[in-house]
């Protein structure tokens, strides 16, 4: 892989539910424990996991709008966060932007469309009067949306349509590093493949950089270049697309690709699902050791005493114990 624009290393995002009467903790939910990856400049990353796996927690904190507990997010070697809370603030909000999972409830309902595209222009302070209103139309336009969407309010349009806009403003100021969290999953069937290819031909037009959040495993195979599966707040295994589904290492990935529906009924009809049982554990009180062992169908004894480290197979890696038994 090339020099990682985006760098992100042993990042844990702790939320506490309970303290002391003096304040200290008392109970935290481990939303993300010690996840590291790297992002290269032009790269759709994709991550995947079953809903409540802390994917969206980890795209919010590396643009900033949670603070990690530990570890650290670097944008082209430098910390994010470190940055956000310094006199750098302005210029990393501008070169990392976030396009949100709900398009209707991350825009300003009381603004129109025009307005909430030209914020970012506003507050970066990267365009006025008439270059501001050209810059504007210039950006729905990218979008597939016309001049005169630009007075109307959210409402006024279709889900599709809100998503398109929160495009907009994400591309206003100019970014290089896009964290899509989820971004078509509240959209119809017959929309969704319209916003991947829209935001296909953005990256390839303007070199944007992706992670694209989703539980879509098949539009995941279809827009990334590499991979990461994560299970209750860690990294299971993070791999190039095309070796992750046609050889994936870790039994939980091997479940999830399980469950991808096949459009042949002879095809379906023979394959063998995986069927994990019990319940995902509470992310309260964790389980010691490896955090899928408690409904993995191989774990053994090591794996209930020691949590495995994300080890590299080549371009492929994995934390099991199973690999190395």
């Amino acid at each position: 892989m090339n020099q990682p624009l985006l760098e992100v290393r042993g990042l844990s995002k702790f939320f506490v539910t309970a303290r002391s009467l003096l304040g200290a903790p008392r109970a935290a939910v481990k939303a993300v424990e010690n996840v590291s990856f790297a992002v290269a400049a032009g790269e759709t990353l994709g991550l995947v996991g079953e809903t409540g796996c802390g994917k969206s927690t980890v795209a919010r904190t590396i643009v900033g709008l949670y603070a990690p507990t530990a570890g650290q997010v670097l944008f082209r070697g430098e910390d994010v966060h470190a940055a956000l809370a310094g006199s750098d603030a302005a210029a990393v909000r501008r070169r990392v932007q976030m396009i949100f999972q709900d398009p209707y409830a991350s825009l300003n309902p009381r603004m129109t469309v025009g307005d909430i595209v030209g914020e970012p222009l506003d507050i970066h302070g990267l365009a006025a009067g008439g270059e501001r209103r050209d810059r504007i139309l210039h950006l729905l336009d990218q979008v597939g949306l016309s001049p005169e969407h630009a007075s109307r309010f959210p409402h006024e349009f279709s889900g599709g349509q809100r998503q398109r806009v929160g495009i907009a403003r994400a591309l206003a100021a100019g970014p290089e590093f896009l964290a899509c969290d989820e971004p078509i999953s509240a959209l119809d069937v017959s929309i969704q493949a319209q916003v991947v290819n829209l935001l296909q031909d953005l990256q390839e037009k303007f070199g944007l950089t992706y992670l694209f959040v989703a539980h879509d495993l098949s539009m995941i195979k279809h827009i990334s270049r590499r991979v990461a599966v994560m299970y209750l707040g860690t990294l299971a295994e993070v791999a190039p697309v095309g070796e992750l589904y046609a050889r994936p290492l870790h039994p939980y990935t091997q479940a999830l690709l399980s469950a991808i529906p096949i459009p042949d009924p002879a095809v379906e009809q023979g394959r063998r699902r995986i069927i994990l049982g019990g319940d995902v554990p509470s992310p309260l009180n964790p389980p010691a050791g490896c955090k899928f062992h408690t409904r993995c169908p191989h774990a053994f004894d090591r794996c209930r005493s020691e949590a495995p480290a994300l080890a590299a197979y080549g371009d492929h890696h994995v934390a099991c114990h199973l690999i190395t038994k």
